[in-house]
C-alpha cells in the first residue's frame, strides 16, 4: 500500500498537482505549456490535441486519402532557424506572451471573428516578418488570464489594426468554435497547441498532435474541426480535421535527435488537417536553436508512410 501511495504522489507531482487518468486508469501526461506562460495549459489533458491515437484502427478510406494528398510527396518541416543566406524573416509561426496589463485594441475584420479586443503589442511578431505578404498570422498568449488570441492576415492600419479573421480561446477549456465558424486557420482550430516547439523537442517529448496542410480538401469537416474551405464534394479528398499518423512499422532509428522526437509524436499523436497548402507541411515555431540539417531529414518521409486513423470511437469534449 505504501509503495502504491508513493507512486501516486510521484504522478501527482509530475502533473503539477492534478492527477488526470485515462478510462483505463493510466495516468495522462500533463498538458504542454509554453515556457513563458507556465501556469497556462495548452488546453486540458482531455483535449483532442493530447489524445494518443497509436492504437486506433486505420480508416477504411485511408488509401484514397493518402493518394489524394500525395503518396510520393515528402514530409515538409515548415519551420527552421534563420538561414544565413536566406530571407531575413523567421521561418515558422512565431508567438508572443503578454501580461494581463497589455493594452487591448479593436481590430477590423474581413470575416466573421471574435470581436475582441486583442492585446496586440506594438512590435507583435508576425509570420513572415513585419513586411511579409503571406498569411501573416499573429499568436498572442495572455499569461495571467490563460487566454489565447490568434489572428490571420494581420496588418497595421491608420486606426490600429486590421485582419482577415481572429479567434479567442480559453486555454483551460475544451470549448470549440461554433460549428461553421472559422478561426485564424481554415479548419476553425487553434494553431498554437499544434506547433512543434524547440523547448519540447529539447525535452525529448512532444505530447500532442501536430498541424498539417494539404493542397486539395473536401467541402466537409470532422471533429474537432468546425469549418472547411473547399467547393469539392469528392469523397476521396480529405475533410478538414481528419487525423493521420506515421505508420507503426516506419523505422525512425536512423534519424537524428530532433527529427526523431518529431517522428515519434507523429506515431503517437499524429497530425490534424488544419488548412489548405503544401502537401504534408507540418508547422512549428522558428527558433535559432533548430538544427536545419536535422529537420531536413524529415523529407525522407513520404506521404505513403502515413495512414488515416478512424477516430470515431474517441470522446469529443467541447463538441
Amino acid at each position: 500500500m505504501r509503495r502504491l501511495l508513493l507512486a501516486a504522489l510521484v504522478v501527482l507531482a509530475s502533473t503539477g498537482g492534478g492527477l488526470a487518468l485515462t478510462g483505463g486508469g493510466e495516468a495522462l501526461p500533463p498538458s504542454p505549456r509554453v515556457p513563458e506562460a507556465p501556469q497556462c495549459p495548452l488546453f486540458p489533458t482531455s483535449s483532442p490535441w493530447h489524445t494518443r491515437i497509436d492504437n486506433l484502427p486505420v480508416a477504411a478510406n485511408s488509401p484514397a486519402i493518402i493518394q489524394a494528398i500525395g503518396p510520393n510527396d515528402p514530409l515538409e518541416p515548415g519551420f527552421a532557424s534563420r538561414f544565413s543566406a536566406g530571407p531575413p524573416a523567421p521561418i515558422g509561426f512565431p508567438y508572443t506572451v503578454v501580461s494581463g496589463k497589455q493594452k487591448k485594441l479593436r481590430v477590423q475584420f474581413h470575416y466573421a471573428s471574435d470581436s475582441g479586443p486583442y492585446p496586440i503589442p506594438r512590435n507583435v511578431p508576425i509570420q513572415g516578418g513585419p513586411g511579409g505578404t503571406g498569411d501573416r498570422h499573429a499568436i498572442i498568449v495572455d499569461r495571467d488570464r490563460c487566454i489565447l488570441y490568434e489572428l490571420w492576415k494581420l496588418y497595421p492600419s491608420a486606426h490600429g489594426w486590421r485582419a482577415g479573421s481572429g479567434a479567442i480561446w480559453n486555454l483551460r477549456s475544451n470549448r470549440l468554435r461554433p460549428n461553421g465558424m472559422t478561426s485564424a486557420d481554415a479548419a476553425g482550430l487553434p494553431i498554437l497547441p499544434a506547433l512543434v516547439r524547440y523547448d519540447e523537442v529539447a525535452h525529448g517529448v512532444i505530447a500532442h498532435a501536430l498541424r498539417f496542410t494539404a493542397p486539395r480538401t473536401r467541402a466537409a469537416h470532422v471533429y474537432p474541426a468546425r469549418h472547411d474551405a473547399s467547393d469539392s464534394a469528392d469523397p476521396n479528398l480529405p475533410p478538414m480535421g481528419i487525423r493521420l499518423r506515421l505508420r507503426e512499422d516506419f523505422d525512425i532509428s536512423g534519424f537524428p535527435p530532433q527529427a526523431r522526437v518529431i517522428l515519434t509524436a507523429l506515431k503517437r499523436y499524429g497530425m490534424l488537417l488544419a488548412d489548405n497548402g503544401l502537401p504534408w507541411y507540418i508547422s512549428g515555431v522558428p527558433d535559432e536553436r533548430w538544427n536545419n540539417g536535422d529537420l531536413a531529414t524529415l523529407r525522407r518521409v513520404q506521404g505513403s508512410d502515413f495512414e488515416v486513423v478512424d477516430t470515431s470511437s474517441l470522446p469529443a469534449p467541447g463538441r
